[in-house]
C-alpha cells in the first residue's frame, strides 16, 4: 500500500526574498532614489530640526509584524513617521557637535556598497583591494609612512580603541594578550591625556581592563591646550610612584574647542621618555588636507598612532573612521588570532587571508571604503581642501560678527572650527547667565532656526557652534545670530521666562 504524502508533497514552496517582479520593483526602487533627491534638494526649505508630535512617537509601539506588508507600505511609513525627524545634521544650519553631513556621491556609494555586499575582513577580491589603496591614500595625506598599517572602522571611538590597544601591547613590558592583567602583579599601567580630551578615553581604559584611574587627565593652559610641563612632573610623580607610563595622547582638535595640543612637543617627550603617542584627531587631523591650515596639525605625522573620521570634517555618511599605526607588526600582534576554518592558501577565494580581522576586533565589517574612495576620485583632495578652509573661514565670521554685538560674548578662543559664545545681557549674575542660556539654546534648536549643541568653559555655559558642514554659507551664520540675540532678549525681559530659566 502506498503513502498517502511523499516527502517531496510535504515541503513548502521554496521562497526568497529577492522581488517576484524585478520590473515593478525597478520602479518602485527609481521612485525612491527620486524622492530622496528632492529630499535632499529642498533640505534649505525646512527647518533645521523638528520636534516629534507624541502620536508619531507613539507610533513606533507596534506590535512585531508577522506577515508582510510589503515594500511600499514600509517605504510610506518611513517617509510619514522617519524622514521628517531626524536630528537635523543634514541641515545647512546644522552645528550641533561635530557630525557629518553626508554628500550625495557618498550616499549612493553606500547604496553601491549594500548591493554588493562584500564581507570586508579580507579575502581575495577588488573591495579588499579598494581599502588597502584608501588606506595607502590616508597614509600620505597624514605623512604616515608606506609600509605603516591601517583599517577602516565605525568611528573615532573605535579608532582610539584600537590605538590605544596597540599602545598598551607594545608598551606593557609582558604579554598582556595571553596573561591579561587579572592577578597582575607588576607596575600600575597609567597613560595620559588632556582635561579636554574626548570621552572615548575613559571608555577605552574601562574596556581594556585599566581602569578609569590609570587614565592620568593633565590640566590645560588659557588656550585650553596641553600643559607640557604638568605633563612632565606627572610623569616623573607616577615613576616614583612605581607606575608604569606607558602612552600619551594628543589633541588634534579637541571637542570643545577645537583647540589643538603641540603635538610636535608631545612627539619629543614620548621618544624622551619612551612612551607611545597617540594622537586623537576626529575631525582636526583633517586639517592635513590644507596646505593653509596643515601648519595647525604640525607633529601629527610623528604619531605612533593617530585616529580620526571621515564621517565629521570629510563629510561622509556615517560611519567610517580610521586609524593609523606606525609599526605593522605592532598593530597585528595585538589583534590577529589564526583559526582553522579561515583556511590558509594563496588560491582560491580565501587568497591573501583576513587581513582587516588581523588588524581589529571586528571579524565582519562592511564595505566604508566604497565611499572614501569613490568621493576622493569624484571630487578630488583639493574641493574637501577648499571647503575645510571655507568652514574655518565661516568660524571666524562668526568670531567677527559676536565680536561686534555689545550682548554677545565669546568664551573661547576659536583657533579652527569650533566657537563657543554667549547671551550676555548686562548686569546679569552668572548663575542666571547660565540658566538663560540654556533656555535660549534650547528655544533656538526648538525654533527649526539653526542647531548648535552647548558645553560648559570654566563653569560658563556656553552656545557651542562646530563647523563641520559643506552646505553652509555666511548668512546662515548671521540668521544664527539674529535669533539668539531676538530670543535672548525674551527671555532676559520677561519675568516668567526669566524666573523659569533661573530655575
Amino acid at each position: 500500500m502506498s503513502p498517502l504524502y511523499t516527502f517531496s508533497d510535504l515541503r513548502p514552496p521554496e521562497e526568497t526574498l529577492d522581488p517576484a517582479d524585478w520590473e515593478q520593483f525597478r520602479k518602485f526602487a527609481h521612485g525612491v532614489v527620486n524622492d530622496t533627491i528632492s529630499f535632499l534638494a529642498t533640505l534649505r526649505e525646512r527647518g533645521a530640526w523638528a520636534a516629534m508630535p507624541e502620536e508619531v512617537r507613539a507610533s513606533f509601539n507596534e506590535p512585531l509584524p508577522l506577515e508582510p506588508a510589503g515594500a511600499e507600505r514600509a517605504y510610506a511609513d518611513f517617509v510619514e513617521r522617519v524622514r521628517p525627524y531626524p536630528n537635523g545634521n543634514l541641515h545647512p544650519r546644522f552645528w550641533g557637535w561635530v557630525q557629518g553631513t553626508g554628500t550625495p556621491v557618498a550616499m549612493l556609494a553606500d547604496f553601491l556598497a549594500s548591493a554588493l555586499n562584500p564581507h570586508m575582513a579580507g579575502f581575495n577580491q577588488a573591495p579588499a583591494l579598494v581599502e588597502e589603496q584608501v588606506l595607502s591614500w590616508l597614509k600620505e595625506l597624514m605623512r604616515f609612512p608606506r609600509d605603516s598599517s591601517g583599517v577602516l572602522v565605525s568611528g573615532g571611538s573605535m579608532a582610539n580603541l584600537i590605538g590605544l590597544a596597540v599602545a598598551r601591547t607594545a608598551k606593557a613590558g609582558f604579554d598582556v594578550r595571553e596573561h591579561g592583567l587579572q592577578g597582575y602583579h607588576g607596575p600600575r599601567l597609567v597613560f595620559y591625556a588632556s582635561s579636554e580630551t574626548h570621552g572615548w578615553c575613559r571608555k577605552a581604559a574601562e574596556l581594556l581592563g585599566l581602569g578609569n584611574s590609570a587614565l592620568r587627565r593633565v590640566p590645560v593652559d588659557a588656550n585650553y591646550r596641553m600643559d607640557l610641563e604638568a605633563l612632565r612632573v606627572l610623569i616623573e610623580s607616577d615613576r616614583r610612584e612605581a607606575m608604569q607610563p606607558f602612552c600619551v595622547v594628543g589633541n588634534a582638535g579637541t571637542i570643545n574647542t577645537g583647540a589643538t595640543d603641540d603635538l610636535g612637543a608631545l612627539a619629543r617627550v614620548c621618544r624622551n621618555e619612551n612612551l607611545w603617542f597617540h594622537v586623537d584627531g576626529a575631525f582636526g587631523a583633517l586639517t592635513r588636507l590644507s596646505e593653509n591650515l596643515r601648519g595647525i596639525v604640525d607633529g601629527i605625522e610623528e604619531a605612533d598612532s593617530l585616529a580620526f573620521d571621515l564621517h565629521k570634517w570629510m563629510y561622509l555618511p556615517f560611519e567610517v573612521g580610521c586609524v593609523l599605526v606606525r609599526d605593522a607588526p605592532a598593530h597585528r600582534r595585538t589583534f590577529a588570532a589564526s583559526q582553522t576554518y579561515f583556511g590558509d592558501s594563496d588560491r582560491g577565494t580565501i587568497a591573501g587571508g583576513l587581513p582587516f580581522a588581523d588588524r581589529g576586533i571586528e571579524l565582519t565589517r562592511s564595505f566604508r571604503a566604497l565611499k572614501v574612495w569613490m568621493s576622493l576620485k569624484a571630487h578630488g583632495v583639493k574641493k574637501f581642501s577648499r571647503l575645510i578652509e571655507q568652514n574655518v573661514a565661516q568660524a571666524q565670521y562668526l568670531v567677527e560678527r559676536i565680536g561686534s554685538e555689545q550682548e554677545l560674548e565669546l568664551l573661547a578662543p576659536a583657533p579652527l572650527n569650533v566657537v563657543c559664545f554667549r547671551f550676555h545681557p548686562l548686569q546679569s549674575s552668572e548663575p542666571r547667565l547660565n540658566s538663560i542660556n540654556k533656555e535660549l539654546l534650547l528655544r533656538l534648536q526648538e525654533s527649526g532656526v539653526a542647531v548648535p549643541s552647548s558645553t560648559v568653559l570654566d563653569g560658563k555655559f556656553a552656545i557651542r557652534v562646530a563647523v563641520t558642514n559643506h552646505r553652509s554659507r555666511r548668512a546662515d551664520f548671521d540668521a544664527l545670530l539674529a535669533t539668539v540675540l531676538k530670543l535672548g532678549e525674551a527671555i532676559a525681559s520677561d519675568p516668567v521666562a526669566s524666573e523659569a530659566a533661573c530655575g
